[in-house]
């Protein structure tokens, strides 16, 4: 099934207007697995300066979507693209003239579970700018206190920075991860269940942390949790077997779902 291309205000073809633009947008993006297709004609449009959640069962291709805006895929051979996405109305993320790397240091991405490197806090968040060739200390040290106040961690770890990152706590080490994700000034970051091995308290702390922010950067995050997807998102888009069933306000998807797949499976029906 290949569905029109919606915008961020739920409008199909000629009703979208310049104010409803998208940061980034698929269009009848399949992908493949050797194969296997785990992605059939996707198209979503992603709102500049929000919070788009993905939902919908496991197995349904959430995080594979997730993973093609950094081209993720291109790590392990037999993985095939098809469509485009495109950044800003001009840029195709999926073109072969494109380096991966490039691609990765626009579009940042936060795992399920933390992984900071086997290196000190302060290299953590410099590693990317590093990558992109920075050796001037004062900008590093510009950077790495940015980054980190951003992501709510500077206050805690000032005095630690030489110090290995899983030193730290499970939601430290997240917001060390975010932190890292924004040091290369990124225009998207992608978050996969982000908060899923960590305590309440934790969970609560990245969820106040993506709703500041999306101030400055463009979120799509993959939850399980149907609670958090209506706390933190503006956006939700179901997906459904690699297909996008619906896309719409947070709201909208929540209180008046148009396809039954979608009242069934924020009802509980089936998960």
């Amino acid at each position: 099934m290949v569905r029109e291309a919606v915008d961020v205000n739920g409008q199909s073809g000629a009703g979208r207007t310049a104010k409803n633009r998208a940061k980034v947008r698929t269009s009848n993006l399949n992908f493949y697995y050797g194969d296997n297709q785990v992605l059939k004609g996707v198209n979503l449009a992603i709102a500049q300066n929000k919070v788009t959640a993905l939902i919908g069962p496991s197995g349904c291709g959430k995080t594979t979507l997730l993973r093609c805006f950094n081209r993720m895929h291109d790590l392990y051979p037999g993985n095939r693209y098809e469509g485009e996405i495109i950044l800003d109305s001009a840029v195709n993320l999926l073109s072969k003239k494109i380096d991966p790397i490039e691609v990765r240091m626009r579009v940042g991405m936060v795992f399920q579970r933390p992984n900071p490197f086997p290196k000190s806090i302060y290299e953590n968040v410099a590693y990317g700018l590093r990558v992109q060739g920075e050796k001037r200390r004062r900008v590093l040290d510009e950077k790495v206190e940015k980054s980190l106040r951003a992501a709510a961690l500077w206050d805690e770890v000032k005095d630690r920075l030489n110090e290995v990152g899983n030193s730290l706590s499970g939601g430290q080490q997240q917001r060390l991860c975010i932190a890292r994700a924004l040091a290369t000034d990124p225009e998207l970051i992608l978050f996969d269940e982000p908060t899923s091995a960590l305590d309440p308290i934790a969970t609560a702390s990245i969820e106040d942390l993506m709703a500041s922010l999306k101030e400055t950067v463009t979120i799509l995050v993959v939850t399980h949790s149907m609670q958090q997807a209506a706390r933190i998102s503006d956006y939700t888009a179901f997906m459904y077997l690699g297909e996008m069933m619906e896309f719409g306000t947070t709201k909208k998807i929540f209180s008046a779902p148009k396809e039954e797949r979608t009242r069934d499976y924020i009802g509980g029906r089936f998960g």
